[in-house]
Parts: structure tokens; sequence; C-alpha cells
């Protein structure tokens, strides 16, 4: 794979996460610090011990469930009328070709992005419920990686007792995922250790799970700009203006304008094409 390819595929991918957090409210910088710690970004990555696949990493049955229950709402009626729920809980397709077809959409970064929203979207919801507090984006990901269930025992326990044994309460998650249960020395880690892992691992997408609203008045100048009828905006990269808005979305989302402004003081090409697309309202 070229240098470009990969670039045109992270671009993409990026693209993909900010509209998913436009559309759910979901913080663009927890989904894309998800996708980071699950797949590092590739949208065909799949887990050798488990069923995961995609740029998320779901495993079959989570995304039956939020296929299910979200699918129509993206154009995948198909999909969400033929997924059904058995009499033991599980999420089943009757007809294996079309069971085969949802499972592959796990590797379209689109719908896999508007999938993870969605389903952080509900997991956020329901935490809050169950906690009391605003859900951190270390929370809803305690929630894709232990099930909602999971995460509210794991929370609920690790807020009167940090210091228990995060193995010996889920011992099969602990199997599965020995590295994230035990310190190089087989000594088991604590809640609190594993809860500060993942915020670690997430970065700035451990704190508010919701969008923080931090975009510079330049990016309302790009959207006035491509969205302009008859403005001609070279986006540059073979995008389309909305692909191109996405991008200069992600570029300047989870940031401080103080940051941003010195940021783009920085003689980069990506920059440069960021201030091109802020001026490109007023004419220049």
């Amino acid at each position: 794979m070229t240098v470009n390819s990969i670039a045109s595929a992270t671009g993409r991918i990026q693209s993909a996460i900010q509209r998913a957090a436009a559309r759910t409210g979901i913080d663009f910088d927890y989904l894309l610090g998800q996708a980071k710690v699950e797949s590092g970004l590739n949208a065909s990555a799949s887990a050798a011990t488990s069923s995961a696949r995609g740029l998320y990493q779901f495993v079959e049955q989570s995304w039956l469930s939020v296929m299910k229950q979200h699918g129509a709402e993206y154009g995948l009626g198909w999909a969400a009328n033929a997924i059904s729920r058995g009499p033991s809980g599980r999420m089943t397709v009757s007809d294996a070709g079309t069971r085969q077809a949802i499972l592959a959409l796990r590797n379209n970064p689109e719908i896999a992005s508007a999938m993870a929203a969605e389903h952080a979207s509900d997991n956020k919801d329901a935490l809050e419920s169950a906690t009391g507090r605003t859900a951190t984006g270390t929370d809803l990901y305690m929630a894709h990686f232990l099930g909602l269930g999971g995460a509210r025992q794991f929370l609920s326990t690790m807020q009167t007792n940090p210091g228990a044994n995060a193995a010996a309460l889920f011992p099969a998650a602990a199997r599965a995922n020995r590295g994230v249960f035990f310190n190089s020395d087989g000594s088991a880690r604590s809640l609190s250790d594993v809860y500060q892992r993942f915020a670690a691992k997430l970065g700035d997408g451990a704190g508010n799970a919701g969008n923080t609203g931090n975009s510079l008045p330049g990016m309302q100048f790009a959207a006035q700009a491509l969205d302009m009828d008859g403005a001609t905006v070279i986006t540059g990269a073979n995008q389309s203006a909305g692909d191109a808005l996405s991008w200069a979305s992600a570029a300047l989302s989870g940031r401080t304008a103080q940051t941003q402004t010195a940021s783009l003081m920085k003689p980069t090409p990506d920059t440069a094409r960021l201030a091109y697309l802020m001026l490109a309202n007023l004419g220049g």
C-alpha cells in the first residue's frame, strides 16, 4: 500500500468518524481514540481470538444487536429486518448469506463508525442513569469492552472499592485479555488500574463523552464556503465538499481555540489547506 493510499484511507476513516460524532453527539476524540485502541484505524482488522472485526472490533452478537436497533436509521432496513432475537436472547439471522452480508458491514468505516457512535450513545444514557453522573469516554469504553451490564458492575464497584482485584470480578474477560488484567510480572491489576490504563490509551477521548463544541469561528467560514451556491472551492485529494469539511472538522476537533490558532500558524500542507477552507468564504 502506498503512502497516498494510506493517507486516503485514514482521511476517509476520520471523515466517517466526524460525521458519526456530529449525528449522535458523541465526542469525536472519544470515537477516534476508541478506533485507535481497537484496530489502529484499520477498517479491515480482525481478531485472532474472537469474532471481532472492523474498525471498532464489534463481535458478532454486539454488531447484530446494534444493527437491529439502528440499522434502519441509516438506510439498512433490509439488515435490521433480517435480524431477530431468539428465546435465549441471542440475535439470529435465518438466511446464512444475509447474515454474512450483515457481518461484512463491520469492515465499512462509515457504517462501523455510525454504529459505534449509536452504541456509545445508548450506553451513555444507561450509564448516566446507573451512576448518577456524566459519563466519560473511559466509561463508554468499559461498556464496549465488558458490555453494559459488566460496565455497570465495574464502575459501581470501583466507586466503593477501587483497589478490588479486576480479574477476580471478571474472570472470563481476564482469560481472554490477560494483558489488560495482569501486570507483566503476573500480579493482578485493580479496577482503578484497568480503568486508568484505558483512559491513557484513549488520550483526549477519555474525558467527557459529549461533543465539546470547541471549533473556531473559522470552521464556520469553511462550512459556509463549501455550502455556498455557485461557489468553487478546490478541496484537494479528490474529496467532495462534504468530506473536506469533515476533514477540517476532524483536524480542529477537541482542541482549544488558543491551540488551534497556534497550530494554524505552522507552515505545513495541512494548515495551509485549513486556512484556505476558512478563507474561501471571503473570496480569497
